[in-house]
């Protein structure tokens, strides 16, 4: 079988379940057609004050970390904030070799452009190993200066270069010019064990919801990026108007207690609930409880959990950026501008007050982690074959 090495920083852990929960399922699903181990590569910050990042990740989770489904070895580089950008690929590859030596893959998939891409690009060069990078979105959209060039280099020296949508696509050959024939779109998919249609029942009544509540939930990570202050805004607005409107957030981050705080001190308490990370199951249930789910990034590639929420049959009102209108049509949800209150409000409103077909909007999807793994492997089959 095919040795595969999948390079990436991001994976569920304890403090943050949500966070690379599609590169996890990615893995998990290529398993079953390759002998596959991930190498889970984190930052490793000093401790002393001031050398830490403003938005910190979760702390690095120990080599004694693991995950069902999947072969994983966690492992750190060291790093400054700012001030090691340009050597924080080097770094993290130094640190990868001998791993990646160790277990002897015949090919390399770096998830994350930069810097954790660039590391594994560096170590499988040593390797003489061929080498596919993935990108996920804001790793090649929310670049500039030093970090664009980087990711640029990275991007046109690998063999090849999955992206999770056709606008990313377009993006990478336009923008960092990389050629077509190296770039292939894989678009995600879902756990149809998990995502599906469930009948509500306890858990609204659990939160003490009752038929005239209408759920609006949020799944992610609670950044500034994810556009959640527009959102808190958006919802003010429309609970003044309409005060049988609730609002989940699930996930962890930087501005959960700035949102708690927020709500707190517009008198929105009993309207808006924030749950921390939950396991899929769990999120399962709360998108086939709710009337819909909002996603108001700034910006994405393809993002899973449109998919997830789709799958059990719920709506979606989301911004217009990236891979989103690849999913989102006048039959499953609404589209808005991102960065914009008002329209975002306004598209709530109506996503609310519109009659869905739950059952046709759960039926129309239909792909599969399967589906991904299979076509992740044939491009890494693809670059073995045209490997000198």
């Amino acid at each position: 079988m095919t040795r595969i090495a999948v390079v990436t920083p991001i994976l569920p852990v304890p403090d943050d379940k949500t966070r690379g929960r599609f590169i996890y399922e990615t893995a998990q699903a290529l398993s079953r057609h390759a002998t596959v181990r991930v190498f889970l590569q984190q930052t490793q910050y000093p401790s002393i004050p001031g050398l830490r990042p403003r938005s910190p990740a979760p702390p690095p989770v120990g080599p004694d970390f693991t995950l069902p489904g999947i072969d994983v070895q966690a492992g750190t580089y060291p790093a400054l904030p700012v001030l090691s950008r340009l050597t924080n690929g080097w770094a993290c590859g130094r640190s990868l070799l001998p791993k990646l030596r160790a277990f002897a893959p015949d090919i390399v998939i770096g998830y994350w452009v930069y810097p954790e891409g660039a590391g594994a690009l560096q170590a499988a060069r040593q390797l003489h190993c061929p080498i596919v990078i993935g990108a996920l979105g804001t790793d090649i959209h929310v670049r500039s200066g030093l970090s664009a060039r980087l990711t640029g280099n990275t991007l046109r020296e690998a063999d090849a270069v999955i992206t999770v949508s056709d606008a990313m696509t377009r993006f990478t050959v336009q923008h960092y010019q990389v050629p077509g024939q190296k770039v292939h779109t894989i678009v995600n998919g879902f756990n149809t064990t998990v995502f599906y249609p469930r009948p509500r029942g306890p858990l609204r009544a659990l939160h003490g919801l009752n038929d005239q509540h209408r759920l609006m939930v949020y799944v992610g990570r609670l950044i500034e990026a994810k556009g959640l202050r527009e959102l808190i805004d958006a919802f003010e607005r429309l609970a003044q108007r309409d005060p049988g409107v609730r609002l989940t957030l699930i996930g962890e981050g930087a501005l959960r207690e700035e949102l708690q705080a927020t709500a707190q001190q517009r008198g929105l308490s009993d309207k808006v609930t924030l749950t921390g990370g939950l396991l899929p199951q769990q999120v399962a249930e709360w998108m086939s409880n709710a009337e819909l789910v909002v996603l108001p990034s700034w910006s994405e590639g393809y993002p899973n959990v449109l998919v997830e929420a789709l799958a059990c049959g719920c709506p979606v009102v989301a911004t217009r950026v990236g891979g989103i209108p690849e999913i989102i049509n006048d039959s499953n949800g609404v589209l808005v501008p991102a960065k914009n209150t008002a329209a975002l409000e306004q598209g709530l409103e109506q996503a609310l007050h519109h009659t869905w077909n739950r059952s046709a909007i759960s039926k129309a999807m239909t792909r599969t982690w399967d589906d991904v793994a299979t076509e992740t492997l044939a491009v890494c089959e693809q670059v073995l074959a045209n490997r000198p």
